[in-house]
């Protein structure tokens, strides 16, 4: 039953990480709690190992319908990685040692706080034409690229996301990209990124009194199902209207926001 449950989740990973270019950290980590209960940092070093499948396969769906912005993505990855550094070294702080790993978590649920209010709001604009890919308004500054990238990358490596859910919103914030745009370009970033921060939170387990292989164990099981959703999703957001995806985009942020509030202290 274990193994199902957990390659179920990887496939609903999968798509949704896809779909949204969020890597599916946001889906597996709470998926994870509410099957197993609370272990933060064993999920995240298992979401990061994920991710970078969900990542790459999205990716590859993207690049075949060349909407990738390269330009965008040599700033933003670099950037994002050195972020994504920094954050995992302040995770492994004392502040969040032992049984205070449930703090992650608050953290998290709210920041996806910021996240849906912001979808909110951007809900009654369009996109632009083109299925929301028109970049006519875009701001492809190699500065803002790498503003977007910090930003993303020392959120994501102290929660464990990946990048994915900030890349997106940084994207449309500042490079005023169409949120299709910014889930293709998220999808490809977030391949990279989960990278590095698989091995540095893979590496730092033990500090917390974990075996690295458990991680291991658990994405074994969770990637075979995760790589099928995220080609199924990277092929909805060409599919989609904007529309859709973004209502799927807060639905989602709005669930895993409310269980990762409510997760006990030390469950």
């Amino acid at each position: 039953m274990e193994y199902f449950i957990l390659a179920a989740i990887g496939v609903v990973m999968g798509f949704f990480g896809g779909l949204l270019g969020i890597g599916g950290a946001v889906v597996l980590i709470p998926g994870l709690v509410f099957a197993f209960g609370e272990n933060q940092h064993l999920y995240q070093a298992a979401a990061m190992i994920c991710s970078f499948f969900v990542g790459a396969s999205a990716t590859i769906v993207h690049r075949s319908e060349k909407v990738l912005m390269m330009d965008v993505l040599k700033g933003l990855v670099p950037a994002a990685a050195v972020g994504s550094i920094i954050g995992v070294a302040i995770s492994n702080s004392s502040v969040f040692a032992g049984e205070n790993s449930y703090l992650l978590a608050r953290i998290l649920g709210g920041f996806m706080i910021y996240v849906v209010v912001y979808n909110l709001l951007k809900f009654r604009h369009s996109d632009g034409g083109a299925g929301g890919f028109d970049i006519t308004g875009a701001r492809r500054s190699a500065g803002l690229s790498i503003v977007c990238g910090l930003l993303s990358g020392i959120p994501a490596g102290l929660l464990g996301l990946g990048g994915g859910v900030l890349l997106v919103p940084t994207q449309q914030v500042f490079l005023r990209l169409p949120l299709k745009r910014a889930i293709s370009n998220s999808a490809s970033a977030v391949a990279l990124l989960s990278i590095v921060a698989a091995v540095y939170n893979t590496a730092t387990l033990p500090q917390h009194g974990i075996a690295a292989i458990e991680a291991v164990k658990i994405a074994a099981v969770v990637i075979p199902g995760a790589i099928i959703g995220s080609f199924l999703g990277g092929k909805g957001v060409h599919k989609l209207p904007s529309k859709v995806v973004r209502v799927v985009f807060i639905v989602l942020m709005g669930l895993a926001c409310y269980r990762l509030l409510t997760v006990a202290p030390g469950a």
